[in-house]
């Protein structure tokens, strides 16, 4: 049998060397601000790094890797300041109560910040091998040096790391000032590195949640209610009436029916006997009352109450843009609520016993999962072990920890572990969403076209969706709460003399979440978009446009390079004009932006450029793009090859919310339940994808998770102006929407401005 590689043994272990900080007391999140409220602090310390006396290096980080490649760029990292091959360390992330608690992965922060302390542990560990070599080879410690996982004398003489901790027990609070390499003499941070998740996962060897198996492991569905997509008002966890249990009792391999408030799952012996046992169920439900009219999402969110939080000012707007010689636009940007849309239906498997609680789960937050677990049962968190495992792709919140909370009460109600599978319906129609949003704004430039004022507002309806099974059972009030999470990136990065920036707060109007980009991502469409059309107003380049209002050095340099490399032709004339009577046509957009995190100001993360390049079909309205050249500024990279696959799947997934993704409502809900019904970009559809990276190593590594998806909306809709002549204000830029936008254009209709009455 493998020795134990748990936190608890690793303390206790012989011939082991741990670099440690004692557990801190969980930050409550401020009002506003998304995060657990758990006060949870463990009773042993919290180990980043263990180097072992076989060899083995462990390291632990609180984050989850979702595809991006973490995992091999921490190991790298730990592999610098070690001075061994990354192959040698392991990563062990996520698991609850393994690792650190550096909260839910989110922000592109894995590398940025939570890899901090890591890279200060794996250093410190370093400096305490070299000074028990110094030691035994009896000189000092400046005359050692590391080299693949041994210390060397000066002379020659070589001791291997588990040679220095044989029969010893270190263990060292981590050292927060302790001296971390020179990027200067990096031999593996900034070098590509395959990815080690990549091979079990290309063969078929890797367990995901969904392929675990258990011994006496049973089978569960849920029932959800008639109010799909909403998790607040007074309906939810009240609308149950009555469940037949006769319609489900008699079948095959029937174990159990859990029925808690409007939580109804059912446990049987084999999956099939569930999916068929959750058809076949008889339940009767009061109507969902007082559910918001979200047939025209975007007057529901301009319509809806909320109280705006002014964000930044300068001078007067309204004044400057009165100035003789000035002229004047107002436009209106509507983003969609759009979903997560992970390919595979989330899946969970519970075990709960009367000593100790372990889940499996695909969740992108495990601390704040094993709280939410906590409520929901009633059981303290130090009872709670979460296994993180990998899952189908998310980046953001899908139904990963509602499935979990799912499988908790059906295992709870069945005393034995039980694996929960969503519905591919259950998945589209709960998971929350990425919210809609509104964006006004009103921008003025002189005659000589220079900015003159700007003014900005948008509303974000967004909460973080609390567990979906503590709301339908009733263990956690059904109230809406009012986020401020529609401040990413709401300054706009270029120059203006005169400036307002509002944002209005909104509680939501239909279960949502954070979705890659969060509020960043639509606050830069319209950002981008239309200053694009102010260079129009001004008659000038858009690239030259830009960099005359573009104080950053860094942005300036990296939107000169991504134009080098796209071959930009300048000129102040858009396309359009010179393809009159063209049936397909052809446009280039460019766009940039830098996400900022978090409650404004926030912090940013890389910077980002884009210059697509399309074709659109008039008469259908299809557009085809051809060609996307995305520039990046990460700052150092630690596997520059992860970075490409980071901006690559960026691109990807952005092209798709852009041109394809929106959600359809019906009578207040949900009403997308299928693939056909929220199509996504396919392998065909996909253009040529040129990256640039910009070269930075020596500066601060910058979160690469999210940037490159930011300036995708502006760049296919200054795009499609270029190549049409008409402005396009609210994605996705389906056939359908180009080809009646186009016509409104050719009759004189404008949807510059949509009706918010």
């Amino acid at each position: 049998m493998s020795e134990p590689l748990t936190r608890r043994a690793l303390l206790a272990r012989d011939g082991c060397l741990t670099i440690v900080r004692q557990p801190p007391t969980p930050v409550i999140p401020t009002p506003g601000q998304p995060g657990s409220n758990s006060t949870y602090v463990p009773d042993l310390p919290e180990i980043f790094i263990a180097v072992l006396d076989d060899g083995r290096i462990l390291a632990f980080n609180g984050h989850v890797d979702l595809g991006t490649g973490i995992r091999t760029s921490l190991a790298q990292i730990v592999a610098e300041e070690l001075d061994v091959p990354p192959g040698q360390v392991r990563m062990i992330l996520g698991d609850a109560s393994e690792v650190p608690n550096q909260g839910p992965t989110i922000a592109s922060a894995s590398i940025q910040i939570s890899a901090v302390p890591l890279r200060r542990a794996a250093a410190q560990a370093r400096q305490i091998l070299l000074g028990l070599a110094a030691r035994r080879f009896g000189v000092d410690a400046a005359r050692c040096r590391t080299e693949a996982g041994a210390a060397f004398a000066d002379d020659g003489r070589r001791l291997g790391f588990g040679t220095l901790l044989a029969g010893r027990r270190v263990s060292l609070p981590l050292d927060q000032d302790v001296a971390v390499k020179d990027p200067a003499l990096y031999r593996t941070v900034g070098r590509s590195t395959p990815r080690v998740d990549l091979p079990a996962k290309a063969t078929g060897a890797l367990t995901f949640v969904h392929d675990m198996r258990v011994p006496g492991m049973l089978h569960g569905r849920v029932v959800r209610p008639p109010y799909a997509g909403h998790d607040s008002g007074p309906c939810v966890g009240r609308s149950l009436r009555a469940v037949d249990r006769d319609s489900v009792a008699g079948l095959p391999g029937f174990r159990a029916l859990v029925v808690i408030g409007d939580f109804i799952g059912i446990v049987t012996e084999r999956e099939e006997q569930a999916v068929r046992a959750a058809q076949m169920l008889r339940a009767r439900w009061h109507p969902a009352a007082h559910l918001p009219d979200m047939r025209d999402p975007a007057r529901a969110i301009k319509t809806a109450p909320a109280t705006p939080r002014l964000l930044q000012q300068s001078g007067d707007v309204a004044a400057a843009g009165r100035q003789p010689g000035v002229a004047t636009l107002t436009r209106r940007y509507v983003w969609p609520y759009q979903m997560h849309a992970s390919i595979g239906p989330s899946c969970a498997l519970a075990d709960y016993r009367d000593e100790r609680i372990t889940v499996w789960s695909g969740t992108q937050n495990p601390q704040s999962l094993r709280h939410d677990l906590s409520v929901l049962c009633g059981r303290g968190e130090d009872e709670i072990d979460i296994v993180r495992m990998e899952a189908a792709g998310c980046y953001g919140r899908n139904c990963a920890d509602d499935v979990a909370g799912d499988a908790l009460l059906l295992s709870r109600a069945a005393r034995a572990p039980v694996r929960v599978q969503l519905s591919r319906a259950d998945e589209h129609l709960w998971e929350p969403k990425g919210a809609g949003q509104v964006m006004d704004v009103t921008g003025s430039v002189s005659a000589q076209g220079d900015t003159v004022a700007y003014d900005f507002e948008t509303r974000y309806p967004s909460n973080d969706a609390p567990l979906l099974a503590t709301l339908l059972t009733g263990a956690r009030p059904a109230r809406a709460g009012v986020f401020e999470m529609g401040d990413r990136t709401a300054v706009t990065p270029y120059t203006f003399p005169h400036t307002r920036f509002v944002c209005q707060d909104l509680a939501p109007l239909v279960r949502t979440s954070w979705l890659r980009g969060v509020s960043a991502l639509p606050n830069s469409f319209a950002h981008d978009a239309f200053l694009d059309e102010l260079a129009v107003l001004a008659r000038a380049d858009p690239l030259a446009f830009r960099l005359r209002h573009l104080e950053d050095p860094r942005a300036r340099e990296l939107l000169e390079a991504t134009a080098r490399r796209a071959g930009w032709q300048a000129g102040a004339v858009p396309r359009h004009p010179e393809q009159t009577g063209e049936r397909i046509v052809r446009g280039r957009g460019l766009s940039y932006a830098r996400y900022v995190h978090s409650r404004f100001p926030g912090f940013g993360a890389a910077w980002a450029a884009w210059i697509v390049d399309i074709e659109v079909d008039r008469e259908t309205g299809a557009i085809r793009v051809v060609r996307v050249t995305v520039g990046q500024d990460t700052g150092t990279m630690i596997n520059p090859d992860g970075v490409r696959h980071q901006i690559h799947g960026n691109v990807i997934q952005s092209l798709s919310r852009v041109l394809k993704e929106s959600v359809r409502f019906a009578d207040g809900i949900v009403a997308s339940r299928e693939w056909g019904s929220y199509p996504i970009l396919t392998f065909p559809e996909l253009p040529e994808i040129d990256v640039l990276l910009m070269p930075r190593q020596g500066e601060p590594p910058m979160g690469a998770g999210e940037s490159a998806s930011v300036p995708a909306p502006a760049a296919i809709a200054n795009a499609l102006f270029d190549a049409t002549g008409v402005r396009f204000y609210a994605p996705p830029f389906t056939p359908e929407t180009v080809r009646a936008t186009l016509q409104a254009a050719r009759t004189g209709v404008t949807t510059a401005v949509p009706d918010d009455a």
